[in-house]
């Protein structure tokens, strides 16, 4: 059986592949140009059971004669797409471009479960992209060796319910907190880029207005959460070790998660780079 996968950027699409083949699956790839590594083409190179199609993210009907070609009937998507290419100059088929025109708002739910719609109407199912990596979501708890303090518990009570809101509008999934003020909210830039840019915000501050937060804690809790009735097909939430290196660089010293939606990449080191900087990471389930 072939297993089809869309591969969007980072290294989600890798890890999945692995997976899929550790199963024994045959897996064709629909490479994004503007997004995928092109290191699939090596990944591909030293696996005849890997087949790799390059194909531009707004070729819909184009990879689906690839998927019928390559007689896939399953499919997963793994891997961001930059949500600002919706916007992008580039070029919809006639296919994507209708399905574009159709769409009440042009989020991400609204995208991707239109394009995951007319999949199924051609008879390939798009399956959950956690599939084939339920291992690697993060568990309720504690995952480091140092526990948020007071203030972090704060921050992260605070920033819970600013991110449930956020992300119920599809807007984004990160919120940044610090002394219970939020500090950024994400939108189309991305998790990692939201967090930079609140790190710029406290550096800005010069502490000359005396209630500023910049008098107070000035450590930033970052929050991540999943949406409200996520479609864990596509977009979920994903931590990697590069979040970690964003959040030393912006003076982050707190991560929450959603616990059992989260995927964390890179775990060990991971988490490993988090203990050496002094960063609690906790997942949190939804609720609490």
């Amino acid at each position: 059986m072939k297993l089809g996968l869309i591969a969007g950027n980072g290294r989600f699409p890798f890890l999945l592949l692995d997976a899929a083949r550790a199963q024994g699956l045959a897996v064709v790839v629909a490479a994004i140009r503007e997004e995928t590594d092109p290191e699939i083409d090596q990944r591909a190179a030293r696996d005849p059971d890997i087949t790799v199609h390059w194909l531009s993210l707004g070729e819909l009907s184009r990879l689906i004669q690839t998927f019928h070609q390559e007689g896939v009937s399953r499919a997963v998507m793994a891997g961001q797409v930059k949500h600002k290419q919706i916007f992008s100059s580039i070029r919809p088929d006639w296919r994507l471009a209708k399905l574009l025109l159709n769409l009440r708002t042009r989020n991400t739910d609204m995208l991707l479960g239109a394009v995951a719609k007319v999949l199924g109407d051609e008879g390939i199912e798009l399956i959950s992209s956690t599939a084939f990596l339920e291992p690697l979501l993060a568990q309720a708890g504690v995952l480091t060796v140092r526990t948020p303090d007071e203030n972090e518990r704060m921050n992260i009570e605070c920033g819970l319910g600013v991110a449930y809101a956020v992300a119920g509008y599809d807007i984004g999934q990160t919120v940044v907190v610090a002394a219970q003020a939020c500090v950024a909210v994400e939108a189309m830039e991305g998790t990692d880029a939201a967090i930079e840019r609140a790190g710029q915000i406290m550096r800005s501050l010069d502490g000359s207005d005396p209630v500023s937060p910049s008098t107070l804690d000035r450590r930033l809790t970052v929050v991540k959460v999943a949406k409200p009735n996520q479609d864990m097909r596509f977009d979920v939430p994903v931590v990697g070790f590069t979040t970690v290196e964003t959040m030393i660089q912006a003076g982050a010293s707190c991560l929450s998660v959603e616990a059992g939606r989260t995927l964390l990449f890179d775990r060990d080191s991971l988490l490993e780079r988090a203990n050496r900087a002094g960063i609690a990471i906790v997942a949190t389930p939804r609720g609490n």
